[in-house]
C-alpha cells in the first residue's frame, strides 16, 4: 500500500500511543499518561506523519523556531515496516519545512545510535539533560 505523508495533520493521543507501542520508542515515552501525550502533541509545532490509508505508521514530532534550531524529539516508524525509507522521508520532510540554515537536533535511542551517521547526521558530544529540578545546584 502507498504511503501518504502529511505536515501538521492533527493526530490523537490514542493514535500516537498506538504507534509508539509498535516501536522501541514506546518504552521511553509516557504511553500510560494520556494527558502528557496530549501535551506533547499540542505543544509540538512541527509534526510530519506517514499514513497507509487511515493507519498512522510514522511520526516525526519537533519543537522548533524554524530558523536556527529544530529539536526532533520523536521519530517513530511502526517496526513492522521499518527499513522501507519512511523514517528517512519523515526526517527529510522535517528538514525541508525549516529554513536551510536551521539545524536539526535529536537525541538518539540506544538502538538507533548507528543509524543516524549512516544517513548524514554528525554526532555532537555535549548534549546535556536535566529532568529533576532538585538536581540543579
Amino acid at each position: 500500500m502507498e504511503v501518504e505523508y502529511k505536515i501538521n495533520q492533527t493526530i490523537t493521543a490514542d493514535q500516537f500511543i498506538g504507534l509508539l507501542s509498535k516501536t522501541s520508542l514506546g518504552a521511553r515515552r509516557p504511553i500510560d499518561q494520556v494527558e502528557t501525550i496530549d501535551a506533547m502533541l499540542a505543544n509540538a509545532n512541527l509534526l510530519v506523519t506517514a499514513w497507509q490509508g487511515d493507519r498512522l505508521i510514522g511520526v516525526a514530532r519537533s519543537v522548533t523556531d524554524f530558523a536556527f534550531c529544530c529539536y526532533l524529539s520523536d521519530i517513530a516508524v511502526d517496526e513492522s515496516i521499518q527499513i522501507s525509507g519512511i523514517g528517512k522521508t519523515l526526517i527529510r520532510m522535517t528538514k525541508e519545512a525549516l529554513k536551510p540554515t536551521c539545524s536539526l537536533i535529536l537525541l538518539s535511542a540506544p538502538q538507533a545510535v548507528g543509524y543516524y551517521p549512516k544517513i548524514g547526521f554528525t554526532q555532537h558530544n555535549s548534549a546535556w539533560v536535566l529532568t529533576d529540578i532538585d538536581d540543579l545546584k
